[in-house]
């Protein structure tokens, strides 16, 4: 998810193969942490610690979600299915290949083109449901798109309502933080969301 009203919050890690973030890679992330905190910490000062920070945990939200986890299932499952269909028209072109030097000595030259066309095709195949399937805007993509983005949207859209009720300028996600060397459990908003979102009593 991207960042919205004062909110920082991390892609979970379905996220991986949505486009990145085109600001990423301008400083380390250790350094842009260390900028960002004191940039907070000053703002703060300035405020006179009228605004309050807090932190979740996106992977532990989700895996408590379970239609995260179903639709995660699903995902695996087809994606294990189209990487079986790849798999298999490679080995037709590994096969046709074999034949093809087997047969090379025996067959005239317009033989010996056709064999060669008819491997280049089936591999162009291959490569293309290699893209259909696992593309940037592929059958993956759209699939966990429209499975995953749903929850993902539900659980900002948690975190904007607990950040407005509670004065929260900034809520971190220690997903995918390992600079956050030490956080106050006191601060983990993880279970409010998962109470705002109907999964806790």
């Amino acid at each position: 998810m991207k960042p919205k009203n004062g909110l920082i919050i991390n892609n979970p890690g379905h996220d991986r193969i949505m486009p990145g973030n085109p600001g990423a890679g301008i400083l380390p992330g250790a350094v842009r942490t260390a900028l960002l905190f004191a940039l907070l910490l000053f703002a703060s000062a300035q405020t006179g610690f009228s605004q309050r920070f807090a932190y979740v945990d996106s992977d532990y939200i989700l895996t408590n979600i379970p239609e995260y986890l179903a639709a995660q299932d699903q995902l695996d499952k087809l994606s294990e299915e189209w990487q079986k269909e790849i798999e298999a028209k490679y080995q037709d072109v590994e096969s046709l290949y074999r034949s093809y030097q087997q047969d090379r000595v025996l067959m005239s030259e317009e033989m010996q083109r056709k064999r060669e066309e008819e491997i280049v095709k089936t591999e162009a195949e291959a490569a293309e449901l290699q893209r259909k399937y696992f593309g940037p805007a592929g059958e993956l993509f759209k699939t966990q798109e429209e499975l995953i983005r749903p929850i993902q949207d539900r659980v900002y859209a948690a975190v904007e309502k607990i950040a407005g009720d509670g004065n929260y300028a900034v809520i971190f996600d220690t997903a995918d933080s390992p600079t956050m060397l030490y956080t106050d459990p006191r601060n983990d908003l993880s279970d409010d969301i998962l109470k705002i979102l109907g999964y806790r009593n």
